[in-house]
Order: structure tokens, then sequence, then C-alpha cells
């Protein structure tokens, strides 16, 4: 969050869960990913009374064990902090390549460290891009098996 201007009382708070379940990055995605960010920042209270959850994409830390409740556990938090029914969390740890792209290509709206948060977005946009040669050599090899 490269802002100057004061922490607001909700990223204290977030801070402090992400510490909690040892989370390095936390970001936001899909059709609420700024409208969070927003509530994050101070600029609205709330979010908007719809029936949408809420999309977010965490990276534990290398020390993290993220068991079942763990997971729960951190969706609660956030769900309470953000004062909307449904959390849908992901973790990077566990997306493939695609979707891991989808996550950072929303809001961060939490990195322990920034310019670490930043090589790991250039990391997975470099899977994406190895990922996206090898499926196209794959499917060149299939068609020359078939032709």
């Amino acid at each position: 969050m490269p802002r100057t201007a004061k922490t607001t009382p909700i990223e204290r708070e977030l801070q402090e869960i992400c510490r909690q379940y040892q989370v390095d990055i936390l970001y936001a995605f899909g059709s609420r990913a700024k409208e969070a960010l927003a509530m994050l920042r101070g600029e609205i209270d709330t979010l908007s009374d719809r029936p949408s959850d809420l999309d977010i994409g965490a990276k534990p830390n290398r020390a993290a064990s993220w068991g079942v409740w763990d997971k729960v556990g951190l969706a609660q938090d956030l769900e309470d902090l953000f004062h909307i029914h449904r959390v849908d969390l992901v973790s990077l740890a566990d997306a493939g390549p695609y979707l891991a792209a989808e996550i950072i290509a929303g809001e961060r709206l939490f990195a322990d460290d920034s310019y670490l948060a930043d090589e790991y977005d250039l990391y997975i946009w470099r899977r994406v891009a190895d990922h996206e040669f090898l499926e196209k050599e794959r499917l060149r090899h299939v068609l020359r098996i078939a032709s």
C-alpha cells in the first residue's frame, strides 16, 4: 500500500489479522475488489448491500502451515472486518497460474513487505507466460498426432 496517508483503523485491524494467520500478501479480486480497497482506505464506511461475496486471495508465509480451520478462521475474521456475509478465500499456494494471475490483478490490501510482494507478482506473471508457452506446444503436439 504505497500511500503516505495515515493508516486507518480497519487497515491496522487487517494487518493484525494477516500477522495472526501468517499472511504475507492479501488481495481482493473480482467484482468487489475496488470497493474493499475503498473501505480499507476509509473512503467508504461499508461495502454496498449486494448479495455477492468478497473474493480474497492470500499468500501464506513460508512458516505457515494452514489447515482447514486456519482458512475458515481467516475467512470468518475477514467477513467480520468487512461486515459481509461471505468471503471466498483462495490460498495462492494452491492456485493455478491463471487464477493466481486473476488474484494479483485485483487490489493488494496488505503486504508484509511491498518489495517482496512486487517480486511475487512478477513471479506469477512469469508462471502464466511459461504456462501459455507450454500449452501452445502441447496443442501443437496433439494436432500433429491427430493429423
